[in-house]
């Protein structure tokens, strides 16, 4: 099933994969308008395409290691690591070994829902 906007218990069991790219597997784990909570998962290979969007984005590598691209700026992350992506601003990423992104979007990203 589809997380559902303000629940309060969200259960990772029952939260449904949705293919977001080739090799990525994304989970919404919870969302308000003002906040939203991105699970995903890469293989290795995978490509997060080069973007932007009107949102501020927080991401944690939570396992893994990637090639981040933030700004024209590239560097490689591994578990623990975070980076801030402020709205407009250019990003993506290549997994380098498999692993998964956390990722925190304010507001939510309505193209998710």
């Amino acid at each position: 099933m589809k997380t559902e906007k303000n629940n309060i218990w969200n259960f990772y069991e029952d939260i449904e994969g949705e293919k977001a790219g080739e090799g990525v597997v994304r989970r919404i784990l919870s969302y308000t308008d003002e906040l939203m909570v991105v699970q995903n998962h890469f293989q290795k290979g995978a490509v997060g395409a080069l973007h932007h969007h009107p949102h501020t984005q927080i991401t944690y590598v939570v396992s893994g290691q990637f090639e981040f691209e933030i700004a024209g700026e590239k560097k490689v992350v591994n578990t623990g690591d975070s980076m801030l992506k402020k709205d407009g601003i250019e990003h993506g990423c290549v997994c380098l070994e498999e692993g998964i992104l956390l990722d925190i979007f304010a507001p939510m990203r309505e193209d998710f829902v």
